[in-house]
């Protein structure tokens, strides 16, 4: 799993690549919260470079999406495989 990120203007893209596992879900959600913590309040996350998503990837997802609501931020998803949306949409992650 690689997370890169660069700021446009006042939104971070950040771009994941790879899988998210159970192995690498607590390395990523430490990353990811931290950038929010330092003021990161408006995202796109690319994910048109991940592979795969398990649950542990998906808990992680929510508990961004939740600290960026709590910050009164915006979190825009884009660029996922159908393979990858599948997951989303059989969670209700995307409802």
């Amino acid at each position: 799993m690689i997370l890169t990120n660069e700021k446009i203007g006042s939104t971070l893209v950040a771009s994941i690549a790879g899988q998210v596992n159970s192995a690498n879900a607590s390395g990523l959600e430490s990353q990811l919260l931290a950038l929010v913590d330092n003021g990161e309040h408006q995202w796109v996350l690319d994910l048109g470079r991940l592979e795969y998503i398990s649950s542990a990837g998906l808990r992680v997802m929510l508990m961004l999406a939740k600290r960026i609501r709590e910050n009164q931020g915006q979190l825009v998803l884009c660029g996922m495989h159908p393979h990858v949306r599948e997951v989303f949409d059989i969670s209700g992650f995307l409802e």
